[in-house]
Protein backbone atom coordinates (compact mmCIF):
# COMPACT_ATOMS: atom_id res chain seq x y z
CA UNK A 1 0.00 0.00 0.00
CA UNK A 2 1.35 3.16 -1.27
CA UNK A 3 1.82 6.38 1.72
CA UNK A 4 -1.54 8.12 0.37
CA UNK A 5 -3.67 5.11 0.21
CA UNK A 6 -1.83 4.44 3.66
CA UNK A 7 -3.00 7.74 5.42
CA UNK A 8 -6.27 7.38 3.70
CA UNK A 9 -6.98 4.40 5.54
CA UNK A 10 -5.88 5.83 8.64
CA UNK A 11 -8.20 8.98 8.32
CA UNK A 12 -10.83 6.20 7.58
CA UNK A 13 -10.15 4.19 10.26
CA UNK A 14 -10.05 7.49 12.52
CA UNK A 15 -13.64 8.55 11.26
CA UNK A 16 -15.76 5.72 11.33
CA UNK A 17 -14.64 4.39 14.77
CA UNK A 18 -14.16 1.26 13.39
CA UNK A 19 -11.07 -0.61 14.60
CA UNK A 20 -8.20 -0.83 12.33
CA UNK A 21 -7.75 -4.56 12.44
CA UNK A 22 -11.24 -4.43 10.51
CA UNK A 23 -10.40 -2.46 7.87
CA UNK A 24 -8.14 -4.72 5.66
CA UNK A 25 -7.85 -3.44 2.40
CA UNK A 26 -6.45 -6.66 1.27
CA UNK A 27 -9.45 -8.54 2.32
CA UNK A 28 -11.51 -5.74 0.66
CA UNK A 29 -9.56 -6.18 -2.81
CA UNK A 30 -10.05 -9.60 -2.52
CA UNK A 31 -13.59 -9.62 -1.29
CA UNK A 32 -14.19 -6.98 -4.01
CA UNK A 33 -12.99 -8.80 -6.72
CA UNK A 34 -14.76 -11.92 -6.02
CA UNK A 35 -18.43 -10.18 -5.29
CA UNK A 36 -18.37 -6.98 -7.34
CA UNK A 37 -15.65 -6.78 -9.77
CA UNK A 38 -17.63 -8.21 -12.74
CA UNK A 39 -20.52 -5.86 -12.47
CA UNK A 40 -19.08 -2.58 -11.10
CA UNK A 41 -15.64 -2.99 -13.08
CA UNK A 42 -12.07 -3.15 -11.75
CA UNK A 43 -11.59 0.13 -11.03
CA UNK A 44 -15.44 0.71 -9.27
CA UNK A 45 -16.79 3.15 -12.03
CA UNK A 46 -19.34 0.78 -13.02
CA UNK A 47 -20.37 -1.17 -15.84
CA UNK A 48 -23.70 -0.41 -18.20
CA UNK A 49 -26.51 -0.50 -15.83
CA UNK A 50 -24.32 -0.63 -12.79
CA UNK A 51 -23.62 1.95 -11.02
CA UNK A 52 -20.25 3.38 -10.36
CA UNK A 53 -18.75 3.06 -6.73
CA UNK A 54 -15.91 5.50 -6.77
CA UNK A 55 -16.63 8.72 -5.64
CA UNK A 56 -19.43 7.29 -3.18
CA UNK A 57 -18.63 8.20 0.96
CA UNK A 58 -18.11 5.29 2.87
CA UNK A 59 -21.28 5.68 5.06
CA UNK A 60 -23.52 5.83 1.31
CA UNK A 61 -21.55 2.27 0.19
CA UNK A 62 -21.97 0.91 4.01
CA UNK A 63 -25.66 1.29 4.24
CA UNK A 64 -26.28 0.64 0.95
CA UNK A 65 -25.02 -3.24 1.28
CA UNK A 66 -25.93 -3.31 4.90
CA UNK A 67 -29.72 -2.74 3.32
CA UNK A 68 -29.32 -5.39 0.65
CA UNK A 69 -28.14 -7.52 3.12
CA UNK A 70 -31.35 -7.13 5.15
CA UNK A 71 -33.31 -8.24 2.17
CA UNK A 72 -34.58 -4.49 1.25
CA UNK A 73 -36.07 -3.94 -2.07
CA UNK A 74 -34.83 -0.07 -3.49
CA UNK A 75 -33.86 -0.01 -7.04
CA UNK A 76 -33.57 -2.35 -10.13
CA UNK A 77 -30.87 -3.75 -9.41
CA UNK A 78 -31.64 -4.93 -6.16
CA UNK A 79 -32.66 -8.70 -7.12
CA UNK A 80 -29.08 -8.72 -8.21
CA UNK A 81 -27.24 -7.36 -4.88
CA UNK A 82 -28.82 -8.98 -2.62
CA UNK A 83 -28.09 -12.88 -2.22
CA UNK A 84 -24.43 -11.29 -3.09
CA UNK A 85 -24.72 -8.93 -0.35
CA UNK A 86 -26.43 -11.87 1.91
CA UNK A 87 -23.37 -13.36 2.81
CA UNK A 88 -21.33 -10.13 3.83
CA UNK A 89 -20.43 -9.80 7.53
CA UNK A 90 -19.94 -6.68 8.90
CA UNK A 91 -16.20 -6.42 8.65
CA UNK A 92 -16.63 -7.91 4.98
CA UNK A 93 -18.64 -4.73 4.03
CA UNK A 94 -16.27 -2.39 5.92
CA UNK A 95 -13.10 -4.03 4.26
CA UNK A 96 -14.89 -3.56 0.90
CA UNK A 97 -15.97 -0.42 1.83
CA UNK A 98 -12.74 0.42 2.82
CA UNK A 99 -11.47 -0.80 -0.34
CA UNK A 100 -13.22 1.18 -2.48
CA UNK A 101 -12.65 4.56 -0.72
CA UNK A 102 -8.55 4.15 -0.04
CA UNK A 103 -7.80 2.64 -3.55
CA UNK A 104 -10.41 4.84 -5.84
CA UNK A 105 -10.51 8.09 -4.63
Amino acid sequence: MNAKAFCAAILLVFASGVPAEAQDVEVGKDLYKKNCRQCHGPTAKGLASYPKLVGQTPEYLTDRLERYRAGERFGPNTPLMAPRAKSLSDEDITNIVTFITVTFE
